[in-house]
C-alpha cells in the first residue's frame, strides 16, 4: 500500500495537568492523550483525510499499548509500531502557563524505545513511495536510530516531499556541536525543513530568518520554513518569498501548534497549493491546536481550518 505520508520518530504519552498557572507540584488531576512529534504530525494529516503511516516503537507495556490503539483509533496504520522489551514507553508532563510558557518533562532516560529503531524495523518501500516522508531531529539524537534515519533516507533518495523537522531539544542533546553536525549531514537528504529561528541557529548557524532560509537553500533543500512566533512564518524557495502573519487565538497550550502546523503543511504540500494558502491554512490550524489543552487529539479538521480561515477574512 502507498500512503500519502510515512511519518518516523518520537511517540509516547503526554501527561497533561487539567489545573493550569501552577506548578506540576501543586496539581492535583491529569488527562492522558497521545503525544510525541511525529506521531502528531501523522494525526493531523489524518484529520485531514490523507492515509498515514507511523513507523516507531514503544515499550512492551500498558502505554506501548495505548499508543498503537489510539493512534490507529486516530486514523494512523499502527503496521509499523512496534513493541520491544526495554526500556518503557516515555511519558511527557508538562506546565501550563498561558499565554507562552509551557515548561516540558520527558522522561524516556537514558533512551527511549523510539530511539532503538532499527533498519530492520523499516519498511522501505512504503517509505520510498510515500508522497511524504516526514521524520524529525530528535531521531539524530542517538544510535541506532541514527543509522536507521540516514537508511531510510536514503532509500528515499532526496525524493520530493522528503521533510525534516528541525525539532531540536536540547535535553537530548548532550553536545550542541554533535546536533549541528548529524543535522547538517541530514540536510543533505531532505528536501524540505521547517523550523524556528533557534532550531535553524543549530541547523545553519543562522536565527535571522532570511538569511537561514537562504543557508537552507544552499544545502540544497528546494523548500525552506522559518517559524518566527509572533512575527509569523516565512517561507523561501529558489523562486518564491512568503511571509504571513500570525493568526489571533487565545492561548491554552502552546506545545501542539508546531505538530498541526506540520500535519496541515502535508495536507498543503499534496493539495498542490500554492505557497502563500499552504502557510495561512498551517498557520491557522497551528492556532486552533494551541486553543486547545492536548496535542494530538486536539488536530482540526480541514473544514475547521477553512470555516476559521473564511471568519477571519470575513473580519478584514
Amino acid at each position: 500500500m502507498s500512503f500519502d505520508l510515512v511519518s518516523m520518530g518520537r511517540t509516547g504519552v503526554d501527561i497533561y495537568p487539567l489545573q493550569h498557572g501552577v506548578g506540576l507540584e501543586e496539581v492535583r488531576t491529569f488527562e492522558k492523550f497521545l503525544g510525541g512529534s511525529a506521531t502528531n504530525v501523522a494525526v493531523a494529516a489524518a484529520r485531514h483525510g490523507h492515509s498515514a503511516a507511523l513507523v516507531t516503537r514503544t515499550g512492551d507495556d500498558p502505554f506501548g499499548r495505548y499508543v498503537r490503539m489510539e493512534a490507529e483509533r486516530l486514523g494512523v496504520d499502527g503496521t509499523w509500531i512496534t513493541a520491544n522489551e526495554g526500556p518503557p514507553t516515555p511519558v511527557t508532563f508538562c506546565e501550563v502557563f498561558p499565554p507562552d510558557d509551557f515548561p516540558l518533562y520527558f522522561y524516556r532516560y537514558p533512551t527511549a524505545p523510539d530511539l532503538q529503531l532499527e533498519v530492520s524495523d523499516l519498511p522501505l518501500q512504503e517509505i520510498r513511495d510515500a508522497r511524504v516522508f516526514w521524520s524529525t531531529v530528535t531521531g539524530l539524537s542517538q544510535e541506532p536510530s541514527r543509522a536507521t534515519h540516514f537508511a531510510a533516507w536514503r532509500e528515499r533518495e532526496r525524493r520530493w516531499h522528503t521533510v525534516l523537522d528541525l525539532d531540536y531539544r536540547p535535553m537530548f542533546w548532550p553536545d550542541p556541536a554533535e546536533a549541528s553536525e548529524q543535522v547538517g549531514r541530514a540536510l543533505e537528504h531532505v528536501t524540505i525543513a521547517v523550523g524556528n529561528r533557534e532550531e535553524c541557529e543549530v541547523a545553519v548557524g543562522e536565527t535571522d530568518p532570511e538569511r537561514a532560509a537562504e543557508a537552507l537553500l544552499e544545502r540544497g533543500l528546494e523548500l525552506a520554513i522559518v517559524k518566527q512566533g509572533p512575527k509569523g512564518v516565512l517561507a523561501v524557495t529558489a523562486d518564491e518569498r512568503v511571509e504571513v502573519p500570525p493568526y489571533p487565538v487565545d492561548v491554552v497550550n502552546g506545545l501542539g501548534a508546531g505538530d498541526a502546523f506540520g500535519g496541515a503543511l502535508v495536507h498543503g504540500l499534496l493539495s498542490g497549493w500554492d505557497l502563500r494558502r499552504i502557510l495561512e491554512f498551517a498557520n491557522v490550524a497551528g492556532a486552533i491546536v494551541a486553543g486547545r489543552l492536548e496535542c494530538s487529539t486536539a488536530m482540526p479538521t480541514a473544514d475547521e481550518v477553512e470555516q476559521a480561515l473564511d471568519a477571519s477574512r470575513g473580519e478584514r
